[in-house]
């Protein structure tokens, strides 16, 4: 009975077709993310165009901790080489987050008039995926984060290939971060599948934010950090995480009209050119301390995603591992951060707003 209730029916089926094909059709056009917003902008003009379609989320909790066990992956003895090499980076990355969260926030509150929850998740400068998950836990608008985290990932790519001049050249078959299923051994296979489905119970008993996430990419980094496993989890495995997810995040648009989402989008646009100006002074200010060439200290503290921004570090000839070591970082920070932060800042409102009425 478990198993069948996992079956897509026709409207899943239908939405995951057209996921996985405008995936493709993004990979071939050289789209960040492409396995993520493909699906998602074509489930997201399905949905206005009224398709009969419905997002397959049963699917999505098994699909999660393959992400965070590839987010884990990353974390290798050599990040900790980076990390001895270029101190004052990481000691520049808390202050850039905090006033970059602080900017973004104040637009999607003052300007976009979005709800707490919705706008605090949307203006942290995380991962898709994390935001989404995290944001949605705490009882956020998942199709605004979505749309805000979209926005902000295409526009920096965007951002830095006209500033600089590069192009990324990236082949329909490129799979962020994953390993050819041939090149894993048995022992590979059981160390990963292990972290992922251990993973998921041991968040929750750490009571980890996003547990589904956060719990298999602390075990996967676990066992990458011991040298256990030294790869990443199959390449179509990552592919099928990535259609699933942004499927069920396209068909979440049913029902709303093209000139909300592009209300959102604008918004989304606005807080990233921000992001973008904040994290040029950062780097100005980078630069200007340690003689680190402007574009690598930019790169290292865009607004974009892990695999973006390591790419377009090797087209420009760039230190991969750096910039690859301090998005890691900031990605854990901003997964394992962004929760209690959140409850945080909402105590102190909350205790703000009932001041007044007691001495009244």
């Amino acid at each position: 009975m478990y198993l069948r209730g996992l079956v897509p029916g026709r409207r899943a089926v239908l939405a995951l077709a057209i996921g996985a094909v405008s995936g493709w059709l993004a990979a071939l056009a050289g789209m960040p993310l492409p396995w993520m917003l493909g699906p998602m902008i074509g489930n997201t003009l399905a949905a206005i165009l009224s398709l009969p379609i419905r997002g397959p989320d049963r699917l999505r909790p098994l699909v999660i901790p393959v992400i965070g066990v590839m987010l884990g992956s990353a974390m290798t003895p050599e990040m900790f080489d980076a990390a001895g090499r270029y101190a004052t980076s990481f000691a520049l990355l808390l202050p850039f987050l905090g006033v970059t969260a602080f900017v973004s926030y104040a637009i999607y509150r003052r300007v976009g008039r979005y709800d707490p929850v919705t706008a605090f998740f949307s203006a942290m400068p995380g991962g898709l995926n994390d935001m989404l998950i995290l944001g949605g836990a705490a009882g956020g608008n998942e199709k605004r984060i979505a749309l805000a985290h979209a926005a902000r990932v295409l526009l920096v790519i965007l951002f830095v290939v006209l500033f600089y001049g590069y192009a990324l050249d990236v082949s329909s078959t490129e799979v962020a971060r994953g390993t050819a299923a041939s090149a894993l051994t048995p022992l590979d296979w059981a160390l990963l599948a292990g972290a992922a489905i251990a993973g998921v119970p041991l968040g929750r008993a750490l009571r980890l934010p996003a547990p589904q996430i956060t719990g298999p990419m602390a075990l996967s980094g676990a066992l990458h950090l011991a040298g256990l496993v030294t790869v990443a989890p199959p390449g179509f495995l990552i592919v099928i995480a990535q259609v699933v997810i942004g499927t069920v995040i396209g068909c979440r648009f049913i029902g709303v009209s093209a000139r909300q989402i592009g209300r959102d989008l604008s918004l989304g646009a606005l807080s990233s050119v921000a992001m973008i100006a904040v994290a040029v002074g950062f780097a100005a200010l980078l630069t200007a301390i340690t003689g680190l060439p402007l574009s690598l200290s930019f790169l290292g503290y865009s607004p974009g995603g892990l695999t973006e921004m390591s790419l377009l570090a090797l087209a420009m000839g760039q230190d991969v591992a750096y910039v690859s070591v301090l998005h890691l970082v900031r990605i854990m920070l901003v997964i394992f951060a962004a929760q209690p932060v959140f409850k945080a800042t909402r105590r102190k409102d909350q205790s703000g707003t009932k001041a007044p009425r007691s001495g009244s």
